[in-house]
């Protein structure tokens, strides 16, 4: 169990290092996936149920990471707001993410992406 939940952590970590060059080279692109973000039952239970996976994960794995409180807390933050999401309307959350797509313009996208970037190679570092 540990072993897999590494192994959906370095696969998350990847994610995270492919959105932010996604957000840097892309921006646009990334901005139109945001907008979709909860558009459809499917799509929000899909998304809010792979946001479970690797949450599950930095639980499982937190005590044997480099920085295990820091991995248990995102981890339950993660569970707990997915949990949050499965159980308000969809249309709120769809209308929250409406409310990002607005406000977020491309350029912003590019000057978050080093963040996603980073965080995802802190997390692989953080476990291997």
């Amino acid at each position: 169990m540990v072993l897999f939940a590494k192994f959906i952590l370095i696969l998350f970590g990847l994610f995270l290092i492919g959105v932010g060059f996604l957000m840097l080279l892309k921006p646009e692109i990334a901005r139109g996936l945001l907008n979709k973000a909860a558009s459809t039952t499917i799509i929000n239970y899909t998304e809010i149920g792979l946001r479970m996976v690797p949450a599950i994960a930095l639980i499982i794995y937190a005590a044997h990471s480099k920085y295990p409180m820091a991995l248990s807390i995102i981890g339950w933050f993660m569970a707990l707001t997915s949990v949050v999401l499965f159980l308000i309307p969809r249309q709120w959350h769809y209308n929250y993410s409406q409310k990002w797509t607005r406000m977020l313009k491309p350029l912003y996208f590019q000057i978050i992406s080093p963040f996603s970037i980073l965080l995802g190679a802190l997390l692989i570092y953080s476990i291997i």
